[in-house]
């Protein structure tokens, strides 16, 4: 399921081309791919349930708000998907402005969704520009993600 999302961002929203709506030609051209109908059903969901926490009433998260001072605690089944190194990342990301309250628990609702067994720090950075990208108003923080995605080490390796 997660490799078709990163086909779907990768060969539609991140080279800007025209997404592709209509349900039966995506599935097919997924098909054509390689991918099979059930994992791209559910990648499809995945999408369909990314775009419904930008409606306030869908998303539990836009109507409640985190003191300043707050931490998260992580249920068993979020430490399970999200190691130490990910939940680090997401921290670091929320210190430096790119995450906030509301998109931090996204990207954590759409990790805990992914259907996959292993999950990376690499992948964690793909959900999160994912979800950036689909919020509007986050345009800056989205910038600031793709920006340390792809960044390229400068200077010397000691």
């Amino acid at each position: 399921m997660f490799d078709i999302l990163m086909y779907l961002f990768e060969n539609y929203v991140h080279s800007e081309m025209e997404v592709v709506v209509d349900h039966d030609e995506l599935t097919d051209e997924l098909t054509r791919a390689g991918f099979r109908e059930p994992e791209i059903d559910k990648a499809l969901a995945w999408l369909e349930r990314l775009a419904d926490l930008q409606d306030s009433q869908e998303n539990p998260y836009l109507v409640q708000s985190a003191p300043a001072a707050s931490f998260r605690a992580y249920t068993p089944e979020e430490q399970a998907r999200l190691d130490v190194q990910s939940r680090g990342f997401l921290l670091y990301l929320e210190q430096i402005g790119v995450l906030d309250f509301t998109t931090r628990e996204m990207v954590v609702d759409r990790v805990m969704e992914l259907d996959t067994p292993q999950f990376l720090l690499e992948d964690l950075k793909w959900v999160i520009l994912m979800v950036l990208f689909n919020v509007p108003g986050h345009e800056d923080a989205y910038s600031q993600m793709e920006e340390l995605l792809f960044e390229e080490p400068t200077g010397y390796m000691h």
